[in-house]
C-alpha cells in the first residue's frame, strides 16, 4: 500500500524535506525515478519533447554507468538530474555510513545537489548528514505506476485528481512501471496542460 497524496501531517513532521514547491504560476514538477532505462527513458524523453514539458530525473548511479548516452541526453534536452543512490538502497534497512557512501558513489557520476531517497525511506540521522550537501526532494503526488495491481487508468487518475500548483509528481522510468507509465503520463500531461499548468524542472538552488 502507498499514499497517493502526501498527508500534511507527514510534511509537517519532516519540514526540512521538500514535498512541494508552492507558487502562483500554476507550475508543477514531473519527476522520474530509477532510470536511465533504455526501453523506457527514451520514450519518456520523446513524450516530454512532444508536449514541451521539462522534468527532473532521479537517477540510479549503476544505471547511469550502464547507459551514459541516455544520461547525457537527459541533460542535453534541458531536464534536471538528481541523485537516487548508486544501488537503489532503502535507507531504513541500510547502515547510515553505507548509505552515505552509496550516495557519494552515485555523485561521482551525477553532478547534482538534489537527492531523493529510494522508496522515500530515510532515517533522521541520514537526513541530518545529507542536508549539509543536498536538497532532499520528496513528493506531493505519487502516480503508483510501479504497482502492477493498479490499472493504467487509475495511475492517470491519481495524478489528475491530486495535482495542484506546486505539486511534485512521481513517475518511474523503469521496466516495472512501463505499462502504466505509457498510458498515464500522456493522459496526465494532456489534462494538466488543458487546465493551464506549466511543467518545470526542480532547480538546485
Amino acid at each position: 500500500m502507498f499514499l497517493v497524496k502526501t498527508p500534511l501531517a507527514l510534511k509537517k513532521t519532516f519540514p526540512s524535506l521538500v514535498w512541494d514547491i508552492p507558487n502562483n504560476t500554476k507550475t508543477i514538477y514531473l519527476t522520474f525515478d530509477d532510470g536511465p532505462t533504455p526501453e523506457v527513458t527514451t520514450w519518456v524523453l520523446a513524450t516530454l519533447k512532444q508536449y514541451n514539458a521539462k522534468a527532473t530525473f532521479f537517477v540510479v548511479g549503476d544505471n547511469v554507468k550502464k547507459h551514459p548516452q541516455i544520461y547525457q541526453q537527459l541533460i542535453a534536452e534541458g531536464h534536471a538530474i538528481g541523485n537516487h543512490t548508486y544501488n537503489h538502497l532503502n535507507g531504513w534497512k541500510t547502515k547510515s555510513s553505507d548509505y552515505l557512501q552509496n550516495i557519494e558513489k552515485c555523485a561521482e557520476l551525477v553532478d547534482s545537489n538534489l537527492f531523493r531517497p529510494p522508496y522515500g525511506r530515510i532515517k533522521n540521522t541520514q537526513i541530518k548528514k545529507l542536508k549539509q550537501d543536498y536538497n532532499i526532494i520528496m513528493w506531493d503526488v505519487l502516480s503508483g505506476d510501479f504497482d502492477a495491481g493498479l490499472s493504467p487508468e487509475k495511475c492517470a487518475e491519481n495524478v489528475i485528481s491530486n495535482t495542484k500548483s506546486g505539486s511534485i509528481i512521481v513517475f518511474h522510468d523503469s521496466i516495472k512501471a512501463e505499462k502504466n507509465l505509457k498510458y498515464a503520463l500522456p493522459k496526465a500531461i494532456e489534462y494538466l496542460k488543458s487546465k493551464g499548468f506549466v511543467f518545470n524542472v526542480i532547480t538546485e538552488g
